[in-house]
């Protein structure tokens, strides 16, 4: 009953409400990317699996510029990543316009993380029963460890997850996930700016 009707009406009811509060903050967040993205603008989007491993195209802040070396390749993050960036990122206000995706139905405010499309042929059979839900802005594996985790580890959370949704978990996952954000905490993988790619073995 919860997973499947009462989730989806406290996921319109807050988006909505947190959309029209945060308003105003992320217009200013907004003119700021652009500037200091150096005209590459202030969002960012790419295709993720959803629920049932339906694609959707996420929304998020874009936290790094798009500058490039001598030959035309994208410099390494760390050195695209700018001050406005980081601090968007390290407080997590990079993922904010993700509630446009919670209305819309893409995803949910709490559930796994969407990944990439190109991930899908590299779960195990257990791996892939993370889509049985819709994805979250947050989640079970991003309060415990989030980036600062294995893969393998991560996947094994998302599934506990699916298999344990429940209003008194979402509440627990919501209350851990304001700590995490304040304490800034697993926001990167040691060695890089956001987090390794997934090979099917990590």
């Amino acid at each position: 009953m919860y997973k499947k009707f009462i989730k989806r009406f406290i996921d319109l009811i807050f988006s909505s409400f947190l959309l029209l509060v945060v308003l105003p903050f992320l217009s200013v967040l907004v003119v700021l990317l652009t500037f200091f993205n150096k005209g590459s603008g202030a969002f960012f989007t790419q295709i993720r699996t959803g629920k049932n491993a339906k694609l959707f195209k996420i929304i998020k802040f874009k936290t790094m510029t798009d500058e490039r070396d001598k030959d035309g390749k994208l410099l390494p993050d760390e050195q695209r990543m700018t001050p406005i960036g980081r601090f968007v990122r390290s407080t997590s206000l990079d993922e904010l316009p993700q509630l446009i995706n919670v209305l819309k139905g893409d995803m949910s405010l709490i559930g796994p993380r969407p990944l990439l499309e190109k991930y899908i042929p590299l779960y195990s059979k257990e791996q892939y029963r993370r889509h049985e839900v819709r994805p979250g802005i947050t989640g079970w594996a991003q309060v415990n460890g989030r980036n600062n985790i294995s893969w393998a580890k991560k996947f094994e959370l998302d599934v506990y997850y699916v298999d344990n949704c429940s209003l008194l978990l979402d509440l627990k996952i919501f209350w851990l996930t304001i700590k995490k954000v304040f304490m800034r905490a697993d926001i990167n993988t040691d060695g890089h700016a956001t987090t390794e790619a997934f090979n099917g073995r990590n």
